[in-house]
């Protein structure tokens, strides 16, 4: 990804706490000499360096996995567009403010049943509350794991990018910054809290 310095995010606790918030990310990878991309939900593991997920088993996408193939997952979190009336100096262009990490990794196929239970129960538990996997009838349970293939990740390169305006002026961040506040989008305010949380680091 074009990534300038300005925009450039390397610290992985950062990196990582995006991905666990905004886990429903794209899968890109090659699949008969084309760019083939999945949308699915993924099981971030920070301490071990890895995702994990699975797809069902009728998307062909996964036939084309294997261990020299490096795939891209596309995180993408917070975002807005910006309008030029909010600044102070002019001319300007409207520009969008986001915040992407792109993770890049080698794909393992996990075939053992009881492995694959387990990644489904991490994935359940990111997200439910009351509903438990493990309440299923087993013959039904094993008749939706047939139907799925699940895969982990492991993280070779990881990249963050973050477009909160570090390109304009102070003055012109906190125009945006309010403007943002404002509206009545939730992203919009999203973006707003993060360029105030780094300007205060700044």
């Amino acid at each position: 990804m074009y990534l300038p310095q300005h925009f450039a995010v390397t610290d992985p606790a950062v990196l990582f706490d995006l991905m666990q918030r905004f886990s429903f990310a794209t899968l890109v990878s090659v699949h008969e000499g084309r760019p083939f991309a999945t949308q699915i939900p993924f099981t971030v593991y920070p301490e071990r360096n890895l995702l994990a997920s699975h797809m069902a088993r009728a998307n062909p996408q996964w036939t084309s996995f294997d261990q020299n193939q490096e795939v891209l997952v596309i995180f993408q979190g917070d975002h807005s567009y910006i309008s030029p009336t909010w600044y102070a100096k002019h001319p300007s262009v409207p520009t969008w403010n986001y915040m992407t990490v792109h993770a890049y990794g080698k794909v393992q196929i996990v075939e053992e049943p009881e492995a694959v239970k387990a990644l489904l129960h991490d994935l359940v538990v990111s997200y439910e509350q009351q509903w438990k996997m493990e309440e299923l009838p087993q013959d039904y349970l094993h008749g939706m794991i047939k139907g799925i293939v699940a895969f982990q990740i492991e993280i070779t390169r990881l990249f963050g990018k973050f477009k909160l305006s570090q390109n304009r002026s102070r003055a012109d961040q906190e125009r945006v910054i309010a403007a943002l506040e404002q509206s009545p989008h939730p992203g919009d305010r999203a973006v707003a809290r993060q360029m105030k949380k780094r300007l205060e680091q700044v």
